[in-house]
């Protein structure tokens, strides 16, 4: 299955199946997933990286045992709406999935994602730097499924 357009993933999707949603960083992944329902993201577990193989692994065996249907990876545009490196990893993380599973993916623009999820933990949490470190990538992953499912339910 190719990469769909996010608005037509729910019609590429099993019934009722969550969706995880992906902050890819350079070190970490942080997954969140969605309730069944795909209403709420809720953030997941933070895979630290160690070999596309391994990382794929570890992300297969979360979806599986939420027994979600189809990915959103956040799509890291540029202010300027271009796409610059960190897309093009996007994009190629995303084929190298589809070359292991055959699964519905689709992209959602993640600009500010981590920093409004900084600012939150900052100003609502009071969250210290080492704690914030631990939780912004998971809480950056489910910032960015909760709004691709916005989009969905708001069409």
């Amino acid at each position: 299955m190719p990469v769909v357009d996010l608005l037509d993933l729910p019609a590429a999707l099993p019934p009722n199946a969550p969706v995880v949603g992906l902050d890819l960083g350079e070190k970490t992944i942080g997954v969140a997933v969605s309730d069944a329902t795909r209403m709420v993201a809720s953030p997941l577990e933070l895979i630290r990286k160690v070999k596309f193989t391994d990382d794929a692994n570890a992300l297969f065996k979360l979806m599986e045992s939420r027994g979600a249907g189809g990915i959103v990876v956040g799509l890291p545009v540029n202010m300027d709406g271009s796409e610059g490196p960190r897309c093009q990893s996007s994009r190629a993380f995303a084929r190298n999935i589809l070359r292991l599973r055959d699964l519905p993916i689709a992209f959602w623009d993640e600009r500010m994602s981590s920093m409004a999820v900084n600012r939150m933990l900052i100003d609502e949490a009071d969250m210290n730097r080492a704690r914030r470190g631990e939780v912004v990538d998971k809480a950056a992953a489910a910032w960015i499924l909760q709004g691709a499912l916005d989009r969905l339910r708001n069409g």
